[in-house]
């Protein structure tokens, strides 16, 4: 378990990858896979972690591997362009990965993101810019934008 402020963090990874980190109360449940619990295998996560909780990292130096199909890949990709502190919509996304008729499945693909907070689906949010499904709740993504908001006095404060 790794701890954070939005509750302790499960991580697994393979021999190319961190193949996921899940919430407690991960909507979908964790793989049945996971294998066994080792937290001392994951220093250089939770480091990375605690350091972008305290503002001082803005991306994530990992080496990832999560489980996709090639859409599901090529939009963790675009996710993982989305700068620290800014948002997009599920339509932009769409189409910069080829058309606006992509939304509804960029959402899905979003949806399945392993990688809770190290690839940024938080980030997405809906044309109007309201915050729509996140996988961890949608008080954690409401928590995960304020603290990317570069001025905000009350960054990372708890809804």
């Amino acid at each position: 378990m790794l701890p954070s402020p939005l509750g302790d963090l499960t991580a697994a990874r393979d021999e190319r990858g961190l193949v996921g980190v899940w919430y407690p109360d991960h909507r979908g449940g964790l793989p049945a896979e996971l294998g066994e619990r080792d937290d001392g295998a994951f220093a250089d996560v939770a480091a990375q972690l605690a350091e972008y909780f305290a503002r001082e990292r803005t991306a994530f130096d990992l080496p990832l591997a999560p489980r996709a199909d090639a859409f599901e890949a090529r939009v963790r990709a675009a996710l993982l362009e989305i700068p620290y502190g800014t948002t997009r919509s599920y339509g932009e996304l769409a189409r910069a990965l080829g058309g606006p008729g992509y939304a509804q499945a960029v959402g899905s693909a979003n949806g399945r993101n392993p990688l809770s907070v190290v690839v940024p689906c938080h980030r997405v949010v809906g044309a109007d810019g309201a915050l729509t499904g996140y996988a961890g709740g949608l008080w954690r993504k409401r928590f995960l934008l304020s603290l990317e908001e570069p001025d905000a006095d009350d960054a990372g404060r708890l809804f």
